[in-house]
């Protein structure tokens, strides 16, 4: 079990292609805050079908884009 699973879980009921949330959203939901160990654990994200896109430190925004389907 992941410190960011209840966010992965929220990523993937989002269900949108592309969404930006921010740091303080994120701690909201994973109940901890952001921290760097957050570079390690986003590629958990890909099993839930969607990906990290641009971390913005000045705007403390992740975004979050769903992932496209290999046929």
């Amino acid at each position: 079990m992941s410190k960011y699973d209840s966010l992965w879980e929220y990523v993937r009921e989002n269900g949108s292609e592309s969404f930006k949330l921010t740091f303080e959203e994120i701690q909201g939901i994973a109940g901890i805050p952001i921290d760097h160990s957050f570079l390690k654990y986003k590629k958990e994200l890909t099993e839930y079908g969607y990906e990290v896109g641009k971390i913005s430190m000045k705007e403390q925004t992740v975004v979050f884009r769903k992932m496209e389907r290999k046929i």
